[in-house]
């Protein structure tokens, strides 16, 4: 069938879990047959935390979507795919932008219902507010800073005295090297060529 969904099936179990991943996984089974859909894989995280950035059998389950191969994630709840508010409106951020859709069991959400979207949407509002958040705590912060009379942004090159100059003018008909002379004034290889008139020159 052409049009039939290819569904993943994504389970998680920690050591300190008391459900019983073998009836999560058939629970979903049972969904996607009802549903349809032909499951294209069951991937399980056995023993793995929430809080872990990296788990194997997600890390594949994201490979797979990204290469085409998925329609549709289905979970068992929230908690078994994101580790956290952020990380799971990243996710379901990310399945958006794939045209994956997803279905959480337990808490009713499906992406391919009319509901479904509106969570979609509601995720993708969230992120640019934050994302806008962000942008703006860091321009209050800078001129914030500004208005103390702080630098912001790189540090300024520094600046040389007459006598500086003259001595790494001298240094350098000793022939010590424009790298060794940046280094031992604490300035780019470009500044030192100026200061001794090589900016064309080699070093």
């Amino acid at each position: 069938m052409s049009n039939q969904k290819t569904c993943a099936i994504y389970v998680r179990t920690s050591t300190a879990d008391k459900q019983d991943p073998a009836g999560q996984e058939a629970e979903l089974r049972s969904l996607a047959e009802k549903r349809g859909w032909k499951i294209f894989k069951v991937y399980r995280d056995h023993g793995f935390s929430g809080a872990k950035a990296n788990r194997p059998a997600l890390d594949e389950m994201w490979a797979d979507c990204r290469a085409g191969r998925i329609s549709v994630v289905c979970v068992w709840a929230l908690d078994r795919f994101g580790r956290s508010l952020k990380n799971l409106i990243e996710g379901l951020e990310e399945l958006q932008r794939l045209g994956i859709d997803f279905l959480c069991l337990k808490s009713d959400l499906d992406s391919s219902s009319a509901a479904g979207r509106l969570l979609f949407h509601i995720v993708g509002a969230v992120a640019e507010f934050e994302h806008h958040l962000i942008r703006g705590r860091i321009a209050m912060g800078m001129a914030e800073a500004r208005r103390k009379g702080k630098h912001v942004g790189r540090p300024p090159l520094r600046k040389f005295s007459d006598a500086d100059v003259q001595e790494i003018r001298a240094r350098r008909r000793k022939k010590v090297s424009i790298r060794q002379l940046a280094i031992q004034f604490g300035t780019p290889q470009w500044m030192v060529k100026g200061l001794v008139g090589e900016r064309s020159a080699r070093s």
